[in-house]
């Protein structure tokens, strides 16, 4: 089931790089390839359904208050639940800060870029910007957090998991 959690990773980073969000058919495919593949025991070795369940609850109480906040977008809090549930609670650490690493350079970027505007497409594509300068829907939440878990857990997914 591997491959079917590495289609549901690179889903969920086109559609939050493109459209700043991650549709709710995306977070429900997702949840049901996690429970399936736990349920024919083709889950990541090692994981049972109470290390996917805690990892998804983990996830989902963590973020939980961001969104409360409206510091994160729903969607984000959704994808982060199913991740927990694909990989458990044992990865959601490094997980969790590799994409806030990547969050954090972002915005860097974005605010480099605003004060020294040498490569302006570069900008508005990073800001959730139309090429034109307008701000489009994907402008109210200018980190795709979602996206970058996902290249987090492609890369612990690379560095711990044997082929």
């Amino acid at each position: 089931m591997q491959p079917l959690l590495l289609l549901w990773l690179a889903g969920a980073v086109f559609c939050d790089l493109r459209w700043r969000r991650v549709p709710n058919a995306l977070v429900l495919a997702g949840m049901v390839g996690a429970l399936l593949s736990l349920a024919v025991g083709a889950a990541l070795p090692g994981l049972d359904g109470s290390a996917a369940l805690m990892g998804g609850l983990a996830a989902f109480a963590v973020l939980l208050p961001f969104y409360a906040l409206r510091l994160m977008g729903a969607g984000d809090v959704k994808f982060a639940a199913v991740l927990g549930l694909w990989l458990g609670l044992a990865p959601l650490l490094p997980i969790a800060i590799a994409g806030s690493l990547l969050a954090f350079a972002h915005a860097v970027a974005v605010l480099a870029l605003r004060r020294w505007p040498f490569f302006p497409r570069l900008m508005l594509a990073l800001s959730g910007r139309n090429p034109d300068g307008a701000a489009s829907p994907s402008a109210r939440r200018p980190i795709p957090y979602a996206a970058y878990l996902a290249l987090a857990a492609f890369g612990w997914l690379a560095w711990q998991v044997p082929q």
